[in-house]
């Protein structure tokens, strides 16, 4: 099987007038959210072969606080620049480029683009995934370039007001 998990961001700080949108930070929401939903994928044994982040800072702080989580290390984490600003269909063709040899990969990126990707696989509507919200998609795709509607699904959803 291969598991895919699109994290979005967590919550980020819009304290600062005239910051570009790349460069905000998380707020004192996103710092308690981000850590406490790594630690709850790791007591689930949850553990990435591979971890790509958008290079925005709110999404790299999000995949740094998973990465230490995870007990990898923040260096653990590859940045993509494709995947800020990313229509759904980029999202889809990086995670068709996605190694083969790893079996677990963790995106962390931005909606509504999360959302739009993974309401591909799944026949219940998702809203909106919130702020460090966790979508899990299942797949017997045997290569990841196979992935597709038929053989991925979402498996689970970990929403951090409703599982913290």
């Amino acid at each position: 099987m291969r598991n895919l998990f699109l994290v979005r961001h967590a919550k980020s700080s819009w304290d600062t007038p005239g910051l570009r949108d790349f460069d905000r930070p998380l707020n004192k929401r996103g710092l308690k959210d981000a850590p406490e939903m790594a630690a709850l994928l790791r007591g689930m044994h949850i553990k990435p072969d591979l971890m790509i982040s958008s290079p925005a800072n709110r999404a790299l702080t999000t995949a740094r606080f998973f990465a230490n989580g995870l007990g990898f290390g923040e260096a653990a984490v590859i940045q993509n620049k494709d995947i800020y600003e990313a229509y759904p269909s980029v999202i889809l063709r990086i995670i068709s480029a996605l190694p083969d040899a790893a079996q677990t990969v963790f995106l962390f990126g931005h909606n509504p683009t999360f959302t739009d990707v993974a309401n591909n696989f799944t026949r219940d509507h998702i809203d909106n995934v919130p702020t460090c919200g966790v979508v899990h998609i299942e797949s017997s795709a045997e290569h990841w370039a196979l992935l597709d509607e038929e053989n991925a699904r979402v498996k689970a959803c970990y929403f951090p007001k409703e599982v913290l």
